[in-house]
């Protein structure tokens, strides 16, 4: 299967286990996520602590 590795959608540094970040979103319309993590890496823009900081 594949292994996601997420980065920050505007440094692209990549995002580790057990850190901080934001995900920018829509609220999805259907019921029983499952893949959570699969589910952030396709829908979802992943922002570091450090970048969400600065704005």
């Amino acid at each position: 299967m594949f292994k996601i590795k997420p980065k920050c959608s505007i440094c692209d540094q990549h995002i580790k286990g057990n850190d901080v970040v934001y995900v920018k979103m829509r609220y999805p319309q259907f019921r029983g996520m499952t893949e959570i993590k699969a589910y952030l890496q396709n829908e979802g823009k992943f922002i570091c602590e450090d970048c969400y900081e600065k704005k």
